[in-house]
């Protein structure tokens, strides 16, 4: 059989895709799976231990058609997108059968159970979402007389999910005696790591890279994979740590936590303020003001990491 799986746009929500399509290759056993999506989802799942066949999609609606033409006829077609264009590929796609994810029919649960319901529903079965499969294929980052700490500030969800420069500097200052610390970044995001590099710097911080812009998914993933404690916001890089079970203090905001929190990661700790406005879904703060963001601070952060008692598990 020929399976094709569309794969959602976003990079978190194509690393919480990963447990859904294990269990289509549980369900269709021996049969050719092709994958088609943006770049960066592609690239993630390049670096899985699942091996597929795949073909980015261009932006193009025009380039759509050609597209279809050229995968060929299929048994059945998996959509994990639920957008106009995602719909229209599905009308040009040759496939005896074929399925679209509808997040909204899935309501109060996490997004790696929302997949893996449309699955089961899909397919009349019971499977299980088990953990993210994400691999990294190096290790040669580690540094044997200093753990990493990773930094991810940006979020390409918009401004509304991400914290203030001045608070990741000041949590880096206060563990840059303990850490090597790596800041990660796309391209779209040099901005408020280069703000961060600044506030090091004036701080006397010297044992840190700022690596905004300068990874590919592929490396981002193994670096990532390294990190002995990662501080995020909801983003793509915060499933990433999740799937390799870094420690983690996540930064919550206008996001749900209980749909898009690290998925089965024992070690991370969501850090938020519960206000009457949140989560409000928003990419800007419609009401001017941030505070679901602006209110939490550095101490905050540190106490969170201090829960987790990273020194007892080092001692383990």
């Amino acid at each position: 059989m020929r399976i094709l799986i569309e794969l959602p746009s976003w990079l978190g929500d194509a690393v919480m895709v990963t447990p859904a399509i294990q269990n289509l290759l549980k369900y269709y056993k021996d049969s050719e799976f092709v994958l088609i999506g943006p770049a960066i989802s592609i690239d993630a799942l390049k670096t899985s231990e699942l091996v597929f066949k795949s073909k980015i999609i261009d932006k193009n609606y025009f380039s759509l058609y050609s597209l279809s033409k050229s995968l060929g006829k299929f048994d059945v077609f998996f959509s994990f997108r639920r957008s106009y264009r995602s719909t229209f590929l599905k009308s040009l796609i040759s496939s005896t059968y074929k399925f679209q994810f509808n997040r909204k029919k899935y309501q109060d649960s996490h997004l790696v159970e929302k997949y893996n319901h449309f699955i089961n529903d899909s397919l009349k079965t019971n499977f299980k979402a088990e953990k993210l499969n994400i691999w990294s294929n190096s290790k040669s980052y580690k540094e044997p007389l200093r753990p990493i700490l990773g930094i991810n500030p940006g979020a390409a969800y918009g401004s509304a999910k991400i914290w203030y420069p001045e608070e990741y500097a000041r949590v880096a200052n206060a563990l840059s005696g303990q850490y090597k610390i790596l800041i990660f970044g796309s391209n779209s995001e040099k901005k408020i790591a280069d703000e961060i590099e600044v506030l090091l710097i004036k701080k006397g911080v010297s044992n840190f890279e700022n690596l905004a812009g300068k990874t590919s998914i592929s490396e981002l993933i193994d670096l990532i994979s390294n990190v002995d404690l990662f501080i995020t916001g909801d983003s793509g890089p915060m499933h990433l740590a999740a799937s390799f079970q870094i420690p983690s203090i996540t930064i919550f905001g206008p996001t749900i936590d209980k749909e898009t929190s690290q998925w089965m990661n024992k070690k991370s700790v969501i850090v938020k303020k519960n206000l009457d406005c949140q989560p409000c879904m928003k990419r800007v703060c419609p009401l001017k003001h941030h505070n679901c963001m602006k209110l939490i601070k550095a101490s905050d952060i540190l106490i969170a990491i201090d829960s987790l008692d990273l020194t007892s598990e080092k001692a383990s």
